[in-house]
């Protein structure tokens, strides 16, 4: 998760052989030093023109930092950058508006120490599609630093086929198109090929109850069928969320922890069928149905069903993270002393652990466009939506997400391991297709994917026009709209495709701000009347209001190239939120010991006292809630309202009490795990 961080006001300016205060002008390849104490603040300005790519980094010789850009008038432009403590921290946007920026530099917190500042590039974005690919990858074709392949097809032919950067940092290797990297959740489409083969040889049908598969698993009342596991409507738990609620390392799973998951969970999070939730645990499953009806180990079917037959030789199914995958890409993340190579999560296969070339992919894509394995039905049923038991739209299909790109149908998935990133996205109706991946954390492969899409295949789609951006009035002036407008957006919404999964935007009176369930409230600035642009995250919100209504009817997030709907909830079925500010008396009703069966861990609920400056706490002091694990140490609790609390950890706990008003119990919420009880044993 990232760290959210306070940032220090503009104070002064420390660069060896300049003003204090100074703003100092950054020229593109020039390198700027300096040295920066609690509370300064450097400022670096460039002039940039329209729609231009920023691309630069912040070499933290001693200091850890915190980068972020503004333009003349003093706004945020894009999120804040704040990675590792050490090392080079980069720093990358795309600038809409001609104009002066200023880049702004200041230390985390309380640190001291020295700085370098470049910028590397500052350029128009391309006209040319593969331009625009060298310029996207530009931060991963850089000395010593992870790198990635972009592969376009077309008609049956390859139109772009290009690498960048190292697949492995430590013997300096290349990366090249058929250098086999994990693709995450991009496996997922493969488990669902896999599973319509069996059915096409009449070994299941997507209609069976998976409990015919898995005994073991408990009669819920409602049948789960495998149909249920391929579109995430199961209704099952996740088990990465689930069970890093027990402070287990996701990369030490196995195949055996999902299916204890599921035989461990005592009641379904919704009726098969009736809600999206994207779920793991359940195309773990259906890559095990395969190799029970098949009798074979699935890297074994894999290979000779689908992979061979297709000439994909450099594709694997990694069955455990100890695997050898011949000539593979190793997987960098960010850390603070530089890259770190964290490996693989353990217990994907089905939901994840292949790893393919992008040369690869475009024959597995080519294979959906024109089938030479499997049957056009069986292509037909992975790019149909689903529909739920509300007869709304699920956005999925079998394997893969279904929507469309400037009128023009998309079917697509991305992965995302601890350190691989991957998108693969299938244009049926012109014959096409793309895959762009990376074995860097920070890749964002679906908006590279999504933009190299746009630009590649712009002849077969509508007009070029953001939603976003149409929305915005180019005369419109923050500064003088009038807020009592924020009335009509204001309120509560459940996203389209996760009804569990609510944003709530409120004015504060000083700010606006959205917050999701579970998550940070994040604040946000008018570009319109009807549209909003996130400060910390790249992202927008376009919201939908009839002439002369009092209140939108929804919105639509629009961020990395993926556009997420959400419908405004009725107030009456809004549950009722409070500024909870619990008392000492209060917070020391939930002290205790807490147990959960189901994935047979401890909680430990502590009441703790701040010391003052070495004095000792007393009835003034602010306490606050701390939660102690085995494995996860100390864990902060912060109210959000009564009897409820959000984790630094990233999930929320809900506390039960009797009759009586006690305490008897708590539930904790990982987001697709919800619901895990936790009996007080003490």
């Amino acid at each position: 998760m990232h760290r959210i961080r306070t940032l220090f006001a503009a104070a002064l300016l420390l660069l060896p052989g300049l003003l204090s205060g100074q703003e100092v002008r950054l020229e593109v390849g020039q390198t700027r030093s300096g040295t920066l104490a609690s509370g300064d603040t450097a400022s670096f300005n460039f002039q940039a023109g329209d729609d231009f790519l920023l691309y630069g980094e912040v070499n933290q010789i001693s200091v850890d930092v915190v980068v972020t850009l503004e333009n003349a008038d003093g706004q945020r432009v894009g999120p804040s950058w704040d990675g590792p403590a050490r090392g080079a921290e980069a720093f990358s946007t795309s600038i809409a508006e001609a104009g002066l920026y200023t880049l702004k530099v200041a230390p985390f917190e309380e640190e001291t120490g020295d700085f370098e500042v470049t910028i590397l590039l500052l350029e128009a974005e391309a006209d040319d599609p593969e331009r625009l690919a060298d310029q996207l990858m530009f931060a991963y074709d850089r000395p010593g630093s992870p790198g990635g392949a972009i592969q376009v097809w077309r008609d049956g032919r390859t139109v772009f086929s290009k690498a960048y950067g190292l697949a492995d940092l430590a013997h300096g290797i290349d990366f090249q198109t058929t250098t086999a990297t994990n693709i995450g959740s991009t496996s997922k489409q493969f488990t669902a090929f896999a599973v319509l083969l069996e059915q096409e040889r009449g070994n299941l049908t997507l209609d069976d109850d998976i409990r015919d598969y898995f005994p073991e698993i408990p009669d819920f009342g409602e049948t789960i069928t495998i149909r249920n596991l391929l579109n995430h409507t199961s209704g099952l738990r996740e088990f990465l969320n689930l069970w890093a609620l027990s402070g287990a390392d996701t990369r030490t799973l196995t195949r055996d922890d999902v299916l204890r998951a599921a035989t461990r969970q005592p009641a379904l999070q919704n009726s098969p069928g009736a809600e999206f939730n994207y779920n793991n645990t359940a195309f773990s499953l259906a890559a095990q149905i395969v190799e029970k009806t098949s009798e074979q180990d699935f890297d074994d079917y894999m290979r000779e069903n689908v992979f061979g037959p297709l000439g994909m030789n450099d594709t694997y199914v990694r069955m455990t993270p100890q695997t050898i995958i011949p000539g593979r890409s190793d997987g960098y993340t960010p850390g603070s002393e530089g890259w770190t190579a964290p490996g693989d999560l353990g217990g994907a296969v089905g939901a994840g652990g292949i790893y393919a070339s992008v040369e690869d992919l475009q024959r597995w894509g080519q294979n959906l466009l024109s089938p030479t394995v499997g049957t056009p039905e069986m292509v037909e049923a992975m790019m149909t939506e689903f529909q739920l038991t509300d007869g709304e739209g699920s956005g999925y299909g079998l394997g893969l997400f279904i929507d469309e790109q400037r009128g023009l149908k998309r079917a697509h998935h991305g992965g995302a391991d601890v350190s691989h990133r991957s998108m693969i996205v299938h244009y049926p109706e012109i014959g096409a297709g793309l895959t762009a991946q990376s074995n860097a954390s920070n890749f964002n492969s679906g908006g590279t994917a999504f933009q190299l899409g746009g630009a590649f295949f712009d002849d077969a789609m509508e007009p070029e026009e953001d939603d976003a951006v149409a929305a915005d009035d180019g005369d419109f002036d923050p500064e003088t709209w009038d807020r009592a407008e924020f009335a009509v957006v204001e309120g509560t919404y459940s996203l389209d495709q996760a009804p569990q999964i609510q944003a709530r935007l409120w004015n504060s009176g000083d700010s606006l701000f959205v917050q999701l369930t579970n998550q940070p409230a994040a604040e946000i600035r008018p570009t319109s009347p009807t549209s909003f642009e996130l400060l910390i995250v790249d992202a927008r919100i376009v919201f939908e209001v009839e002439d002369d209504a009092e209140e939108a009817s929804g919105f639509t997030l629009f961020q990395n190239g993926q556009e997420v709907h959400a419908t405004r909830v009725a107030e009456e079925e809004v549950e009722a939120e409070e500024d909870w500010e619990p008392t000492a008396e209060e917070l020391a009703a939930f002290e205790g010991r807490y147990y959960s069966d189901e994935i047979e861990t401890f909680y430990t609920v502590e009441l703790q006292w701040p010391e003052d400056e070495g004095e000792e706490a007393g009835e003034e002091s602010a306490p606050r809630l701390v939660m102690r694990q085995l494995r996860m140490g100390e864990v902060s609790m912060t109210p959000t309202e009564r009897d409820a609390f959000r984790t630094a950890r990233g999930f929320s706990l809900e506390f039960e009490r009797d009759r009586h008003g006690d305490v008897i119990a708590l539930y904790a919420d990982a987001g697709r795990s919800r619901d895990v009880r936790f009996e007080r044993v003490r």
